[in-house]
């Protein structure tokens, strides 16, 4: 591992390591309005959901590096405490960089990036037509501690898109296509084979609790360790044996006994390849034919 630390770096060069490593971070393409009505919209990806009673938004729009002075959406806030919070799909992701280029302040970003300005219901700044996602907020608070402004912002009404919900009323992620900052230049699609599922966490066995041949596998992962801890209980003897008589079971015990495989190491992968499919019974059954 290479320790570092921070005072001793430089907070310029942590940052570095910082954003290439809490990553991926979604975007806020944030809309703001100044207390003239110039409208200005710009993109940060120090920004989360944060709150769920009352829906809440946070951001943080730092200081300048070159001379820390305050960006243009922190002054705004001041002015006009409302944002409206815009996310970031991978159709949009070239105009948004775009947009986020040091502008004079005053001019609409809108314009130079070629988005659509939408009228929002309830707050002065305008949505953005092509972000299928559009959270209206007002700025509850503006907190700055060193280069950090950090916006707490509360959601006032959310807009989105019908094409992003499925048959059961809920946001379907293979239906999204957002984008999401890493480090230096670097962006995430999450989209197609990016996205995977991790079924909900049970008080389960617990890793602790699997037997030694299995916790101590050379086959199986980490990841593949925590599905098989997830499980209430262990299969009994009985199923164990039943299982054994599959075909599958025979199949490998023969390639084992006339080849050069090791037994264990077989059946290690073959549950593994179970638990890729998301079957843990069938993978446990496996496993167990060694005990």
């Amino acid at each position: 591992m290479k320790t570092i630390d921070p005072a001793a770096l430089g907070a310029r060069t942590f940052y570095k390591h910082m954003t290439a490593s809490v990553a991926p971070r979604p975007i806020a393409f944030a809309s703001t309005i100044d207390a003239q009505g110039n409208v200005n919209l710009s993109p940060f990806s120090f920004f989360n959901y944060m709150g769920i009673d009352p829906p809440l938004l946070v951001f943080a729009p730092n200081r300048r590096g070159r001379d820390n002075t305050h960006k243009h959406t922190a002054l705004n806030v001041r002015e006009v405490p409302e944002v409206v919070i815009n996310m970031v799909t991978y159709s949009m992701v070239e105009q948004m960089s775009l947009a986020s280029a040091e502008f004079e302040r005053g001019v609409d970003e809108f314009v130079k990036a070629g988005f659509t300005p939408l009228a929002s219901e309830r707050v002065r700044p305008p949505r953005v037509q092509e972000s299928p996602a559009q959270f209206e907020c007002k700025v509850l608070e503006v907190k700055e501690i060193g280069s950090m402004v950090l916006i707490i912002a509360e959601v006032v009404l959310a807009h989105f898109s019908e094409t992003l919900f499925g048959e059961d009323g809920q946001i379907d992620q293979r239906r999204t296509d957002w984008v999401a900052r890493l480090g230096t230049d670097f962006y995430a699609r999450a989209a197609g084979e990016a996205l995977f599922e991790v079924p909900r966490p049970q008080m389960g066995i617990g890793v602790d609790a699997l037997p030694e041949s299995v916790r101590t596998s050379r086959v199986l992962t980490g990841n593949d360790l925590g599905r098989l801890g997830s499980v209430l209980q262990l299969p009994e003897p009985a199923e164990v044996q039943v299982f054994g008589q599959t075909e599958t079971l025979r199949e490998l015990r023969e390639e084992a006994r006339h080849g050069c495989q090791y037994l264990p190491d077989l059946l290690h992968r073959h549950a593994q390849l179970l638990l890729a499919e998301g079957k843990v019974q069938e993978a446990w059954l496996t496993l167990l034919q060694l005990e």
